[in-house]
């Protein structure tokens, strides 16, 4: 009796009104031209692994192959590992990004591709030398590698010609709330060629001064009328730090409508990103905690950071006591400690060489570097910057288990309070243990803001995954020879503080 007084209250329940609009659906961006378009997209990709291919299959082939110590090997063996050559650059310039040829300069582009190729060249490298049981020669794999390049720029030209040759500059809106400032990043990062600003709005222009003077009936009526209008004649919209119902509403329309859409999101967007699908009282639910990692992820976490860092500290240990001898040279010590913050705001000591004066903080301020034109950085710290080796001691640190090797940059309990003034929520980063590298790291900078380096780091703590830390990790090689990822603060500030309600150009 109580199930069906339950069941019947159910079905009283009022529904809300379908979401819908007046109008017709698009029809020149139908399901079959997007899949040819994607197709073909598919194959100008499979051309550059084929050509990247070939100097390595032949290398093989007609040289290394007969080397190989295992005569059986000799047949079905030699498409293994060209088949492996194949994989290995495909998942590498994958990684890279070096087939985003819609949002990526030539330039880009080939670096990208080159250090997959390089990377993939190296561990087959390794992989020839088990097979041979010797050292293979080296010059036939650096003729190998120029060739790999003469195809990658040639690939990456032509295909990148190709491309927008036949796809002109989408027609895109620009609506935005607290972030303002994006269609000059569309410039400034060279994607005009593939996005074409037609119209921008802030979230008040698109509703008008009258908004909050309706009902609710009045605003859904006045949504389905305003959206459609903003969005007229456009085929993306970046949504800029928009508020859920307001994004949510556009979002629907885009969908119904096959808009693109790519939004910056807000920390709670983020957030719910990692929420556990399930079901209870027959209805779809989304479960969102705590960062919680299965004990099996921790287990093989630690055991790859202890691995890797010891293996590390073995290899750099003649590296590292060369830099110490120098860095001593100016008098001063050779390592620096400094307060940092982990897992649950556990504070420890982090070790990393000195690359500034001893003096550097006199006045007892805590402060970020501005850069290179930083006063304070010794020439021996602009070098060991540069190359990153400054960061070498942390293996250390990773060793006693203070850190991670993938996990959010650790932050001064300074810099951290001072944030915190501004984004309480930033302790959200605490949930896990800290990292020498990390998401924040990668796809961010030096001078990343606070608000932007919480929404990397919570992406990451979302969905932890071994297979996503492996993932940083190689992609962190790419950031290694990136200037720009090294930018410090402006000459004067402390911290990376604030984000500018307009995007400030760099």
């Amino acid at each position: 009796m109580a199930n069906n007084e339950k069941r019947q209250s159910n079905n009283n329940t009022p529904k809300p009104a379908a979401y819908s609009y007046s109008g017709e659906s698009r029809t020149y961006n139908d399901g079959r031209g997007r899949t040819a378009h994607r197709t073909v997209v598919r194959l100008v990709k499979l051309l550059d692994v084929i050509l990247v291919s070939i100097p390595f299959a032949v290398a093989w082939m007609q040289y290394y192959s007969h080397q190989v110590y295992a005569i059986i090997f000799y047949r079905k063996g030699n498409w293994v590992v060209i088949a492996l050559f194949v994989f290995l650059y495909y998942v590498l310039s994958h990684l890279y990004s070096g087939y985003t040829i819609h949002i990526s300069t030539i330039s880009e582009i080939v670096y990208a591709q080159v250090l997959g190729a390089v990377i993939a060249d190296g561990m087959m490298y390794v992989i020839m030398w088990l097979l041979i049981r010797f050292l293979p020669n080296i010059p036939v794999m650096l003729m190998v590698a120029a060739a790999q390049v003469v195809m990658i720029v040639l690939w990456a030209v032509c295909a990148h010609k190709w491309y927008f040759a036949n796809n002109p500059p989408i027609p895109t809106a620009v609506i935005y709330d607290e972030l303002e400032g994006v269609e000059a990043l569309v410039s400034q990062y060279g994607l005009d060629k593939h996005f074409r600003i037609i119209r921008k709005l802030h979230i008040n222009e698109l509703y008008g001064d009258n908004w909050m003077n309706l009902s609710q009936e009045e605003r859904d009526a006045q949504e389905r009328l305003l959206i459609p209008q903003a969005l007229e004649g456009a085929d993306a919209v970046f949504l800029c730090s928009l508020h859920s119902h307001d994004r949510n509403q556009i979002v629907k329309y885009c969908v119904h409508k096959d808009i693109v859409t790519w939004c910056i999101p807000r920390i709670g967007d983020v957030i719910m990103s990692g929420a556990e699908q399930a079901h209870l009282f027959h209805l779809p639910m989304l479960r969102v905690a705590k960062y919680n990692p299965t004990p099996e992820y921790l287990i093989c976490k630690r055991a790859f950071d202890i691995v890797v860092s010891g293996l590390a500290l073995i290899l750099f240990s003649p590296l590292m006591v060369i830099l110490a001898v120098i860095i001593r040279g100016d008098g001063g010590t050779a390592f620096y400690r400094q307060k940092r913050l982990t897992k649950d705001g556990r504070v420890f000591e982090i070790l990393k060489f000195r690359s500034m004066r001893m003096d550097a903080e006199k006045d007892g301020v805590a402060r970020l570097s501005s850069g290179e034109a930083d006063p304070r950085i010794t020439k021996v710290g602009r070098f060991i910057r540069a190359c990153r080796f400054d960061e070498l001691p942390q293996l250390i640190n990773i060793l006693k288990g203070d850190m991670s090797i993938v996990g959010p940059r650790p932050e001064r309990p300074e810099i951290a309070e001072q944030y915190k003034k501004e984004l309480p929520e930033f302790d959200l980063r605490l949930q896990c243990k800290c990292g020498l590298t990390g998401y924040a790291q990668v796809y961010g900078q030096y001078n990343t803001t606070p608000y932007d380096k919480l929404l990397m780091d919570l992406m990451y703590i979302a969905r932890p995954s071994f297979i996503e830390d492996l993932k940083i990790c190689f992609a962190t090689v790419k950031i290694l020879f990136e200037k720009d990822s090294t930018e410090g603060v402006a000459e004067g500030q402390t911290t990376a503080s604030k984000r500018s309600k307009k995007v400030e150009q760099k």
